[in-house]
């Protein structure tokens, strides 16, 4: 009988934000897999801390590079490697920030595994955004409010025109080039961050306005058209 592929969630840095699921999957699972960016990143490593003790690590690559072909290499051999352990009979349970199934890695692999015959499971985390939202003290979207939630690496002109709250995601080095845009279209003053929410070095800026300095890769701007909670 082959293992069983898990993507849990560790949320989006503080620990205690772990679910019990997640904290069950991962002291049961005979391998974790860690996501590794290149440069030594293993932030989801980090976050699960005490729950790996004695476990057995494997190490996944995961350039942050804009090279699609080079990324999506990255992922096979990720894919490859786990379905080896699968293979042999090992559960394994990778680890992601924030949930699986907001912009992550892991759901590329996920779906390669699961190509392969193997099976696989997504364990929910707390999404960075909502804990961004907890620490501001303010909801996302109440009563008839939506929510627009958009990666800040890409082009975002046409969602500044959505009536929507908006929430950029990953905005650390596209933060100046964000400001302008939001100043531009008339949403600065209704903006805020948290940088690295939950992490050491977090920063809560209520209005981002009133911010200068640049932020890291792990950083959330959220516009609330409503203005004032009601």
């Amino acid at each position: 009988m082959s293992g069983k592929l898990y993507g849990v969630g560790v949320g989006p840095g503080d620990p205690e934000l772990i679910t019990q699921k997640a904290a069950r999957i991962i002291r049961q699972a005979h391998v974790v897999a860690v996501p590794d960016r290149g440069s030594g990143g293993q932030t989801a490593r980090g976050i699960a801390g005490e729950l790996l003790e004695g476990k057995e690590i494997g190490t996944c690559a995961t350039p942050m590079v804009r090279d699609r072909e080079k990324v999506q290499a990255a992922y096979r051999r990720a894919a490859e490697d786990i379905c080896a352990l699968l293979e042999a009979g090992k559960d394994v349970a990778f680890l992601t920030l924030g949930d699986p199934t907001v912009y992550s890695t892991y759901i590329y692999i996920h779906r390669l595994v699961e190509q392969a015959g193997y099976p696989t499971e997504i364990v929910p985390g707390v999404p960075s955004f909502c804990a961004a939202a907890a620490k501001l003290g303010v909801s996302l979207c109440q009563g008839e409010e939506r929510l627009l939630v958009v990666p800040a690496s890409h082009p975002v002109d046409d969602c500044l025109e959505v009536q929507a709250n908006l929430l950029f995601m990953k905005a650390g080095r596209d933060l100046p080039a964000l400001k302008e845009k939001l100043a531009g279209a008339g949403l600065l003053e209704q903006a805020a961050l948290v940088s690295n929410c939950g992490m050491e070095g977090e920063r809560i800026c209520p209005r981002l306005a009133e911010e200068d300095g640049g932020e890291g890769y792990f950083s959330v701007v959220l516009v609330r058209r409503g203005g004032e909670e009601r």
